[in-house]
């Protein structure tokens, strides 16, 4: 716990956007001419294929987003139209969950194995005339990235489609599972990916604004769901994932740092060119690289899926598994798949609840976007922690209101309003977690921690979503206090476990955890 007091003391020293060095700002979005320094000075240019590269992983942030908002707004109308039970509805929303815990068990290691494997002869042909570099090196490399890319939109657009054209619920629930499956790769993948190709002083940006992505994408949901039919929402949750697609076959090349711990120099120093840009000095970013990768391969000789249980890698575990598992116990899908029968509870409009949520969602990720490489990672996620306890203690506050004659009228103004700053604030810290997931792992244990860190993730909001109506008819007010209390162990937890990993790199961060 050392490391641990020593970390927090130096962010303290350089609290939230402070520090002369660390409180300097960096614009959200740049020109492919722009630059940037990391944290040793050099300047980085932000080059067409790293910004096409970020606008990519948006694309399945998008996709994602759908995927959280849809099930509210569409409720309604596929219980009308399709003729089915409210009951059966909620079984095809669990076979989202069900979906995501099928892609949990498979969300580490697909990012290792089935996406970046030496195949696709013709996805190989395609991109050969569309690389600056070393063409057969860099081609190898976005065919691996292609390969997983490509799996996760599949899933998405047939998913999507497969949502569109239902006329039962069994179409209904095949689609829920598909797109279920999908998300949770997507979530663990997109923060990972990023992390390894952008500069540490830009990495929380750029991670964020996939985060905004999504949640711009889940207020367009909420608000767009509710003025169209639930069939045409599903066919523009397919779009980005077919933009996505054809960004990544042509463009998108794989992470340098996966292609250096796999021993693919060539590929490795390539495809950071291509990132860096064809006139970049890339050679102590290699060396740095290079050095890191030897230390981990030592470390990794003989492994096996149980190496991340050693001691080095417990802290890391239980952050990365900690955050994931507190955010949604806090009651995060409660608050997402049900805002529609909370507001209908209230006596609250919902055209009018979902755009006032929506706006709140997207101020709350845009702050994060804004504030990730300013404030750091732990005030921000002890901001967005304080604001859903603060939400729920006034949502619970709302129903016990109801019950005293007088407050008819200040009862769904307040449900609104705990509404809007839960998931304001939700919005705030939803995608910090992912982002120190990736951070943290070393590339030896990453893949097996990521798929446990998934598995934690979606078995949580299994049983938060499944529990919910039956807390429900226990008792409003107390469900919401459950939360809260949920959201106050959140804050001791962060305070006391969770470091903070603003302007290090990668390999400053894991060495961190596995030197001895």
């Amino acid at each position: 716990m050392g490391m641990f007091k020593k970390q927090k003391k130096e962010m303290e020293e350089t609290s939230c956007c402070g520090g002369e060095e660390e409180g300097r700002t960096q614009p959200l979005l740049l020109s492919p001419s722009s630059s940037s320094q990391d944290h040793d000075g050099r300047d980085v240019p932000l080059t067409p294929t790293f910004l096409l590269s970020i606008f990519a992983v948006a694309c399945g942030s998008f996709s994602t987003g759908c995927t959280i908002g849809y099930t509210s707004p569409a409720e309604y109308q596929i219980i009308e139209e399709l003729g089915i039970s409210a009951v059966e509805y909620s079984v095809s929303g669990s076979m989202m969950v069900v979906g995501g815990l099928m892609g949990s068990l498979v969300g580490g290691k697909i990012t290792e194995h089935i996406g970046r494997k030496r195949v696709r002869i013709i996805a190989r042909n395609l991109t050969h005339n569309f690389l600056v570099y070393d063409k057969e090196s860099v081609t190898r490399s976005t065919v691996n990235f292609v390969q997983t890319m490509l799996v996760l939109d599949v899933l998405f657009i047939v998913g999507w489609l497969t949502i569109a054209s239902a006329k039962g619920a069994l179409q209904l629930d095949l689609g829920m599972l598909l797109i279920g499956i999908a998300s949770p790769i997507n979530l663990y993948l997109s923060p990972i990916y990023v992390a390894e190709i952008t500069p540490s002083n830009l990495r929380g940006a750029a991670v964020s604004v996939s985060q905004l992505i999504m949640f711009c994408c889940i207020a367009f949901t909420f608000v767009v769901g509710s003025l169209i039919s639930w069939r045409v929402l599903a066919l523009i949750g397919a779009t980005p994932s077919l933009v996505q697609m054809l960004l990544t076959i042509f463009f998108i090349p794989e992470s340098p740092r996966w292609l250096a711990k796999t021993g693919k120099e060539k590929e490795f120093e390539a495809a950071l060119q291509q990132l860096r840009g064809g006139n970049a000095d890339i050679s102590s970013e290699v060396n740095e690289i290079k050095e890191y990768m030897e230390t981990i391969h030592n470390i990794s000789k003989n492994s096996s899926i149980l190496d991340m249980f050693q001691k080095q890698y417990a802290i890391p575990l239980i952050v990365g598994n900690g955050l994931l598992v507190l955010q949604q116990v806090s009651g995060m899908n409660s608050y997402v798949m049900y805002t529609d029968a909370i507001f209908v509870s209230a006596g609250i409009s919902s055209t009018v609840g979902f755009l006032a949520v929506a706006s709140f969602q997207l101020l709350g990720a845009f702050l994060a976007a804004v504030l990730m490489d300013r404030c750091g990672r732990r005030p921000l996620l002890l901001a967005g922690v304080i604001g859903t306890c603060i939400g729920s203690l006034l949502t619970a506050l709302s129903f016990i209101l109801q019950g005293f004659e007088g407050w008819s009228r200040v009862t769904p103004n307040l449900a609104l309003l705990s509404v809007m700053i839960f998931l304001g604030s939700i919005a705030i810290w939803n995608g910090i977690p992912w982002m120190i997931i990736a951070e943290i792992f070393p590339l030896n244990i990453k893949g097996s921690a990521g798929t446990m860190c998934c598995l934690s993730y979606n078995l949580s909001s299994l049983m938060v979503s499944s529990s919910f109506q039956s807390l429900l008819q226990w008792s409003r007010p107390g469900t919401f206090f459950i939360y809260a209390g949920v959201s106050v162990v959140a804050i001791g937890f962060i305070t006391k476990l969770v470091p903070e990993t603003r302007g290090k790199t990668l390999e400053e961060i894991q060495s961190s955890f596995t030197r001895k």
